[in-house]
């Protein structure tokens, strides 16, 4: 009698151990140097044609790719990007803006692998590479303005973004959050 309870509950542990073990392990190997560059590709040519339609399949390969690669962690703060203000103008490029935001991140990473822990500079360049795109939507949809995005361009004209990104990255110090 006993050996029918024992079996069944060491089955239970092991597939729970399994289980366990597997949801630890990376969804795939390390990023290839080809990947690398091909990410970097890909965050250039947005940052130039960010509407470009002919993108979305790499866009979506980026996305994937970045949620999958366990070599490389990219910070989000949005607060930097995405305060209340941007957030209240509802733009319609929002989706787009914040992923040139990540994307930006994690090219800064590719391109500084001993600076891979400086939270504050892949924040600052996530937020450059976004504002390279809001440029690039402006030229083809002047409607798509945004009041809190044409502040954060005069910030970086000014040579202040750096200290915008300082201070709002205070808010997602304790969070660090990461994809």
């Amino acid at each position: 009698m006993r050996y029918s309870r024992v079996v069944p509950s060491l089955l239970l542990l092991l597939a729970l151990v399994t289980v366990a073990f597997a949801q630890d392990e990376p969804k795939r190997a390390p990023s290839t140097a080809e990947e690398r560059q091909r990410f970097l590709s890909l965050t250039r040519k947005l940052e130039q044609s960010p509407l470009d339609k002919s993108l979305y399949d790499e866009k979506k390969w980026a996305k994937k790719w970045l949620e999958d690669i366990p070599d490389i962690n990219v910070n989000i703060c949005a607060p930097l990007l995405f305060g209340m203000d941007f957030v209240r103008e509802q733009n319609r490029y929002t989706p787009q803006l914040s992923y040139q935001a990540t994307f930006g991140s994690a090219a800064y990473i590719i391109e500084h692998p001993d600076k891979k822990g400086d939270t504050e500079a892949q924040f600052v360049a996530g937020v450059e590479s976004a504002l390279k795109s809001y440029s690039a939507i402006v030229k083809n949809d002047p409607l798509a303005k945004s009041k809190a995005l044409d502040d954060l361009l005069e910030k970086q004209k000014q040579g202040k973004l750096a200290d915008f990104v300082h201070a709002a990255g205070k808010s997602c110090e304790d969070k660090k959050e990461g994809i």
